[in-house]
């Protein structure tokens, strides 16, 4: 076949099974095109976007601004590695370390990769900072936790379906519940060795659970007592997503993280991926001040592509993007009107029991079990009437649109997910 041919969605469909490895189960729907919220299939049939390739389409498809950044520095330097310097990456450095309050950067590509790196830089620190004897140090993570899949990664995870054949694991981190403060002070002082404790704000992947409103503020207090790096993976629920620039930040309304603002958890460990870029670009980062960042020295930690000039050029224009647009304000606006208008159908439904989440990360819960397909039968049935959306642990559905929706936009998105859930009530 020509790479000129225009494929058929069953044909495109096809060519992935047969040619690709099986690590994913999407809805069998091929898309081509993407503009803000929408994306269309290769048909040409129009959707909703209500997943946001996992909240890294924060500023909608294809943004002029990003996407535009990207092209002119395509088109004069796109990798030089970090064998070199580049005129772009300090640029980036600094933008980058001012807007989130943090004295150092560093530079990845993929979330996963980011979260590796805040876990090293934790255990190097603990080591030459705190005075943890060498290979002793420990992490403490959340039961429920998505920080990615790689093999140190899955080795905390309680998902077996990514865990399971891929041993042996890699030790040195404790598991305790999440949004449990007293789980969470036992396992701080049960031991001299801890290092770090690795955090999602919100649990995303989990289902979208949101912690008990001082969590967070909590947490962060019984790791400064105890010494302790407070480390939040913001991959998925960073740069606006939630309502404010990150889900640390509270209830703020503003564009930058600001430790002025009195709800604000100051990370010791800042990871974010995702959005970062857009969508346009793999563009990750870990941040941290001297204190901590300092322990990384040459040839200790690196990637080839990470800090690549396109990669500094996107990330710029991105949170640009996000500043201009008032993207955090618009996201805490929007989600306010989703649950309070999901809310009120799932009051009388029988076929959801509960809606949750933050800004416009939201999740509806399923009325049926985890091992049912009643959330993916919803989701298709939402694509057949042009919204896109995938089920997470079963029987749970996550909405997450761009953030550059509108109000109108998003009620006629309410109407088709309320008509939608109507036809499977029971």
């Amino acid at each position: 076949m020509s790479v000129l041919e225009k494929l058929t969605s069953a044909e495109a469909i096809d060519l992935e099974n047969k040619y690709g490895a099986h690590n994913y189960h999407p809805l069998p729907v091929v898309l081509s095109r993407g503009e803000g919220v929408y994306v269309w299939d290769v048909e040409g049939k129009k959707y909703y976007d209500f997943l946001s390739a996992y909240s890294a389409v924060n500023q909608g498809h294809c943004h002029p601004k990003i996407v535009g950044a990207m092209m002119e520095q395509a088109q004069t330097l796109t990798l030089t590695s970090r064998a070199f310097y580049n005129d772009k990456l300090g640029v980036y450095e600094e933008y980058i370390t001012k807007y989130f309050g943090f004295d150092k950067v560093l530079p990845m590509n993929t979330g996963a990769e980011a979260v590796e790196t805040a876990l090293k830089i934790c255990r190097k620190w603990a080591y030459e900072k705190k005075g943890i004897d060498e290979n002793q140090a420990q992490i403490i993570v959340c039961e429920g936790n998505f920080h990615g899949r790689t093999t140190t990664i899955i080795s905390f995870s309680n998902d077996e379906n990514a865990r399971k054949n891929f041993g042996p694991y890699t030790a040195g981190f404790i598991k305790i519940p999440y949004d449990d403060i007293e789980a969470l002070e036992k396992a701080i002082t049960s031991s001299p060795n801890i290092a770090g404790f690795l955090v999602e704000p919100i649990q995303g992947e989990a289902g979208v659970y949101t912690p008990a409103a001082d969590y967070l503020a909590k947490a962060k207090a019984l790791c400064e007592a105890n010494n302790v790096l407070f480390i939040a993976d913001e991959v998925q629920t960073g740069i606006a997503r939630t309502g404010s620039i990150l889900a640390v930040c509270g209830n703020c309304t503003c564009e930058k993280a600001c430790e002025k603002q009195s709800t604000y958890v100051a990370p010791d460990i800042l990871i974010l991926g995702k959005a970062l870029s857009g969508g346009a670009y793999p563009v990750s980062a870990v941040l941290a001040n001297d204190a901590i960042m300092n322990v990384i020295k040459p040839g200790q930690h690196g990637s080839t592509f990470g800090g690549n000039p396109i990669a500094a050029a996107v990330a710029i224009a991105a949170l640009e993007v996000v500043n201009d647009e008032n993207l955090s304000q618009n996201a805490r606006r929007l989600g306010a009107i989703f649950r309070e208008k999901i809310g009120a159908f799932v009051a009388n439904s029988n076929i959801a029991t509960l809606v949750r989440g933050k800004g416009l990360l939201n999740a509806i819960v399923i009325n049926d079990t985890e091992e049912s397909d009643t959330a993916w039968n919803i989701c298709m049935k939402l694509a057949e009437n042009g919204l896109l959306a995938k089920p997470t642990h079963g029987n749970i559905i996550r909405f997450a649109p761009p953030l550059v929706m509108n109000e109108e936009q998003l009620l006629d998105c309410i109407s088709i997910i309320i008509t939608t859930l109507k036809e499977f009530e029971k």
